[in-house]
């Protein structure tokens, strides 16, 4: 009987009972929920049971599958797997050698394209002869991605390498061309439990069913209401049309949110259910009612920033720590005023998504190594380390190689390990250098046969030189770059224990690469405890959760994208508006300017249509009085000092036009400050005055700011204000 779960939950145990363990298939999309899913499974089945599930992300159980199959689609079982920027490098290869103009020929724009292709299972042979298709690369002046994504495919295949998008189409074409490996399948997984439905994309719907297609023992998990993933292939329609698929399919509505306040629930909920597209439910909580979404109207994207950060400040006295704060926006280009806000007020963030450990050069330099040593056809991890460190392998030298590859047909290493036999026309001495490092690499592959990945990483780093350039590097980069190489032993050191302790043997080189490449961006995160305000996009921040959320940019064009032009593209804004609200477990405020400095240019905009969606009973717009400069805060050591009296300025209508009122008194540009005034700026907020020099449009005060320390002023441009 088939089953599919509505909202998010951690409900796995339910369908263990009567099925043997090792039976099951568990499929979800991070490492991280893997692992969560697992831990909860043992403490039922104990932890000896529960090392026998196959459970992990779609990724990492085909290449499993793949692994054990690969004869049978033309691969041997030590493939590599490419990464994004392995294809990168590959796709920028391939134009250069079709003398193509790299400007037109965007590499990031072919890749997205090979993937959407892939994922819609639309190889190089089909899309040649899709007379329409060629017809639009024409009139879009890139006539010959026909030929990139033929070549792409000819030469991930010749160097025994999958990207990412391989491993679920090949294991499509595995199931879909050989029913004697399908049946093997199908009898081993009796049932089958998807996380993340909502995410699936066609590739995976395709195989979920092929598998299941005799027993229909599948169980599903998702939130339609949280489906934002379209542009990376994800089809809402596969969990939508999962009980026209299984017409017997039981449906369980699991309705209460733990996380959230009654009010942001509610709030959501009134959201959502404009949609028309959607599997209808009623979302409740349980917890204290909670305060309304605030509402914060700002003349600029500046003053938004300025806002939100004061807001910030006002919670953070509260008693709220700076990774209780994550601030969302739509597109990363929004994150820069916001930094600058905090960074004026030395609050601590971090910008989610970052260059990741495993994304940073040396590092990916070392796995190059570790890749060619276990798979000699890996060209590009080759290309990558060949001449590094510099051992007199240079470019002409290696373009000689490469055509000669192509033009025998044969790996690369290949050439390199038999360049005289190969005619390349270098001399002796570079013939030499070929095949000296064509040897090392043999002994490394000897190695790691021999010894676990630590002992066999260490050799490496040593023997290949790596380890003396870095050290030998004295700067503070090189440093930092030794720290990170120390870093990637502590995991190898670390995956090895922890293979030994869950009773593995599997602790080689080979498999620590394995679970490095299937890592997602989640897993990657290493700073997750820090004491810090996280800025992030609403993509990056599903499924995680904090006490406070501001979602800024809530403007026409923005968000809603200007790209939205059709209504399910408005709705999965909508369902992306959702997600965000819903990361609040406490308090939740929407944030909009007026005007926003855009494509070089200040824009004015409306409020996006999503305010008018939300039932106004659960708005409440942020004024003077509940906006945190106006609010007299606690006494309360602030960065290990006692923090100056902030004044009540509830008399202001806003803080980029402070208005003069019987009860102030507000200096014009011209007026004389004196040492001990106390005074308000615009961005730095209170401080006081420390010094005055000059005269008239030269005069330049020194002020003493409470959140950002000591700023020289001239005063002309300053627009400071006495307080009293």
């Amino acid at each position: 009987m088939a089953v599919i779960c509505c909202i998010e939950t951690h409900s796995s145990q339910k369908v263990l009972n009567g099925v043997s363990i090792d039976r099951l298939l568990i499929l979800t999309f991070t490492n991280l929920a893997a692992r969560e899913m697992k831990e909860r499974i043992a403490q039922i089945v104990g932890q000896k049971l529960a090392n026998r599930l196959w459970m992990g992300t779609f990724h990492s159980i085909f290449y499993k599958i793949l692994r054990a199959e690969s004869e049978k689609i033309g691969f041997t079982s030590d493939f590599t797997i490419y990464d994004s920027s392995d294809s990168k490098s590959l796709v920028k290869n391939i134009i250069k050698s079709l003398q193509l103009d790299d400007k037109v020929y965007k590499v990031g724009n072919i890749l997205a394209k090979i993937s959407l292709l892939k994922n819609n299972l639309v190889l190089p042979s089909d899309y040649a002869c899709d007379t329409e298709a060629t017809k639009r690369d024409y009139f879009a002046k890139v006539p010959a991605f026909k030929d990139i994504y033929s070549i792409y495919c000819e030469r991930c295949k010749q160097s025994n390498a999958m990207d990412f998008d391989d491993l679920l189409l090949f294991t499509k074409i595995l199931f879909y061309t050989q029913p004697e490996v399908l049946q093997k399948y199908q009898e081993r997984f009796l049932f089958i439990l998807i996380d993340e439905y909502q995410d699936t994309n066609y590739v995976q719907h395709l195989i979920v069913n092929k598998l299941a297609e005799g027993h229909k023992r599948i169980a599903v998990v998702g939130d339609d209401a949280q489906s934002i993933y379209s542009f990376r292939g994800a089809n809402i329609d596969n969990i939508l049309t999962f009980q026209r698929n299984y017409p017997d399919c039981q449906l369980f509505k699991l309705e209460q949110n733990y996380r959230s306040t009654q009010t942001i629930v509610n709030a959501a909920n009134s959201l959502i259910f404009k949609n028309q597209n959607q599997i209808r439910k009623h979302v409740f909580s349980e917890n204290k009612v909670g305060e309304k979404l605030g509402v914060i109207e700002a003349y600029s994207d500046f003053d938004e920033a300025f806002l939100v950060s004061n807001q910030i400040e006002c919670l953070k006295r509260k008693g709220y720590d700076f990774s209780d704060f994550a601030v969302l926006y739509r597109t990363n280009s929004q994150s820069r005023v916001l930094e600058e806000a905090l960074r004026k007020r030395n609050f601590p963030y971090r910008i989610y998504g970052g260059v990741s450990f495993y994304q940073r050069k040396e590092i990916k330099d070392v796995l190059a190594y570790f890749r060619l040593a276990i798979n000699h056809c890996d060209d590009e991890s080759l290309r990558r380390i060949i001449n590094y460190p510099a051992r007199g392998i240079g470019k002409t030298t290696l373009d000689k190689v490469f055509e000669m590859s192509s033009l025998q047909g044969c790996s690369v290493f290949e050439v390199v390990k038999n360049p005289i036999f190969y005619n390349l026309k270098i001399n002796n001495g570079t013939a030499n250098k070929l095949i000296a490092f064509s040897e090392m690499m043999e002994q490394f592959s000897e190695i790691i046969a021999q010894k676990d990945a630590f002992e066999t990483a260490k050799f490496v780093l040593e023997q290949s030189g790596i380890l003396a350039d870095i050290s030998s590097d004295k700067t503070v980069e090189g440093q930092s770059k030794r720290e990170n190489i120390e870093e990637l032993m502590n995991a190898i050191s670390e995956f090895c224990d922890r293979q030994m302790n869950e009773g593995s043997a599997e602790i080689s080189l080979s498999n620590f690469l394995s679970e490095v490449s299937l890592l997602t961006d989640m897993d990657k995160d290493s700073d997750e405890n820090d004491n810090k305000i996280t800025l992030m996009t609403v993509h990056a921040s599903k499924g995680l959760e904090f006490k406070n959320v501001f979602v800024v940019g809530l403007e026409e064009q923005l968000f809603p994208s200007q790209m939205c032009q059709s209504t399910a593209e408005v709705e999965e804004e909508r369902r992306l508006l959702y997600v965000a609200i819903t990361r609040a477990e406490e308090n939740c405020f929407l944030s909009y300017a007026k005007s926003r400095f855009r494509n070089g240019e200040t824009q004015f905009s409306n409020p996006s249509r999503f305010f008018n969606d939300i039932d106004a009973k659960f708005l409440q717009k942020l004024n003077e009085k509940t906006t945190f400069f106006y609010q007299k805060p606690e006494k309360k050591v602030f960065f290990g000092r006692e923090p100056q009296e902030t004044k009540d300025f509830s008399r202001f209508k806003s803080i980029s036009s402070l208005e003069q009122t019987s009860n102030s008194k507000i200096s014009n540009i011209s007026s004389s400050f004196k040492v001990g005034d106390r005074v308000l700026h615009a961005v730095f907020g209170e401080g006081t005055v420390v010094s005055v020099e000059g005269s008239e449009a030269n005069e330049k005060a020194r002020v003493n700011f409470d959140s950002v320390g000591e700023k020289q002023l001239l005063l002309k441009y300053a627009r400071l204000t006495i307080i009293t």
